[in-house]
């Protein structure tokens, strides 16, 4: 039963988030085929769609200075005002295959690396450079135009020898190293998505495969209209949603953020249980190991605190303070949850990470470096035991507001810390 609790929620860890840029694709599908039925009058109306969908989202992200999006979608509106330009009857003439194989392969190309480089803010040295990088992209195809260097463009336009021939490949009016970079664009955003689960990666493969669609029908002008947009819009989501996770997430844990709890305490029914957890001795782990092994011990109770049954919503505290919310959920009930977490808790232990074991996750290798210690780092393949003390109660007469709860859970924690710890009160 487990397992396959274990393997819904693996299923959902990728589900959920793919599923906001797969249904942005889908409605673009959706609008494209009615754009593609309008009258020609407002079909030309709607080629404004694209300029007003780049610019809100470039607005929102110099708002929020999201740099790697905000210079995403530069890109982005580059390559729409060069479509409207030059590919306006399709690929016809050299100009417009100049321009076109440039766009298939800067626009992935940029939008890869944006993904891989670290959040700069945008008024800056670095804001500058990538600007810098994008007008010398934009010069090298302007002067590409201007040679007329045929050579040079049909020798980009070549069947890959190292690619298999098939129909997919040879049928696409994109040249194959366009499709190559795209691929390889999507692929590099999509392990860094897995590495991360940042909702901003995901957004970045997501954009590459919007622009790869909006390229592929650059005969129709209505999919360059819907898919720029969606590319602009699926970036545009991932600001908000990388915004909603710095306020309502907590970076190490990975847990909801007091903030996140507040706002459940406020929509709480008349019926529900209050938990505060606080693990034992945790000065002890960071006064002899030093912080990381703290991290690491805090990390690991979180894991197994959000695995809890019964319904219960998990949230970080603060410091080594947790809170599980069980909504419509009596004390008895709630109880044997808690004691069932108590006992995984302490079965389970903290193997101390050895020179082969990362010492960061993938999450906190971008974060800025903590001072070293002065503590020494414990040996490698050490196995500590970690326990936890729960205090909890259930919204009554008495307690009919979620602080009062909240303080009798916290009460009821206090008394199973004199009580010898490693034990659950109410």
């Amino acid at each position: 039963m487990s397992s396959n609790v274990s393997g819904w929620r693996g299923l959902a860890a990728v589900a959920v988030p793919v599923s906001t840029p797969a249904a942005i694709l889908l409605i673009a599908w959706f609008l494209a085929v009615q754009v593609a039925a309008l009258p020609t009058a407002d079909a030309a109306l709607a080629m404004h769609a694209p300029v007003l969908v780049l610019t809100l989202s470039a607005l929102l992200a110099a708002a929020f200075q999201r740099g790697r999006v905000f210079f995403a979608l530069v890109t982005l509106a580059i390559a729409w005002f060069a479509m409207r330009t030059y590919l306006g009857r399709g690929l016809i003439g050299f100009p417009a295959r100049a321009v076109f194989v440039s766009l298939c392969i800067y626009v992935p190309v940029n939008l890869a690396v944006l993904a891989l480089t670290r959040e700069r803010g945008i008024l800056n040295p670095h804001g500058l450079l990538r600007a810098v990088i994008i007008a010398l992209e934009c010069g090298a195809t302007a002067w590409l135009v201007a040679s007329g260097n045929r050579e040079t463009v049909d020798w980009l336009y070549q069947p890959l020898t190292f690619l298999p021939s098939t129909p997919l490949l040879s049928g696409s009016r994109i040249p194959q190293i366009g499709l190559l970079l795209m691929a390889a664009g999507v692929a590099t955003a999509l392990v860094l998505w897995w590495r991360s689960r940042s909702a901003m990666d995901l957004a970045f493969a997501g954009a590459i495969v919007a622009w790869g669609i909006a390229a592929q029908g650059v005969l129709h002008r209505e999919w360059q209209i819907a898919y720029v947009s969606a590319a602009a819009l699926i970036l545009a989501v991932a600001v908000l949603q990388d915004v909603y996770r710095m306020a309502f997430r907590d970076e190490l844990t990975g847990l909801p953020a007091r903030r996140a709890l507040n706002e459940h305490l406020a929509r709480l029914g008349s019926h529900y249980v209050i938990a505060v957890l606080d693990i034992d001795h945790f000065k002890k782990f960071n006064d002899t190991h030093g912080h990381d092994v703290g991290d690491q011990v805090l990390k690991m109770v979180a894991a197994r605190i959000a695995r809890v049954r019964g319904g219960g919503n998990a949230y970080r505290f603060g410091g080594e303070e947790f809170v599980i919310v069980f909504p419509g959920t009596a004390l008895a009930r709630a109880f044997s949850h808690l004691e069932a977490l108590r006992l995984d808790i302490a079965n389970h232990g903290l193997m101390l990470r050895t020179a082969e074991r990362p010492a960061q996750s993938p999450a906190r290798a971008n974060a800025r470096p903590r001072k070293p210690r002065a503590a020494s780092a414990p040996a490698g393949g050490k196995k500590l035991s970690v326990t936890i003390s729960i205090g909890a109660a259930e919204r009554n007469e008495k307690l009919d507001a979620p602080a009062d709860v909240l303080t009798a859970a916290d009460k009821a924690l206090y008394r199973a810390k004199r009580a010898g710890r490693n034990r659950v009160c109410s």
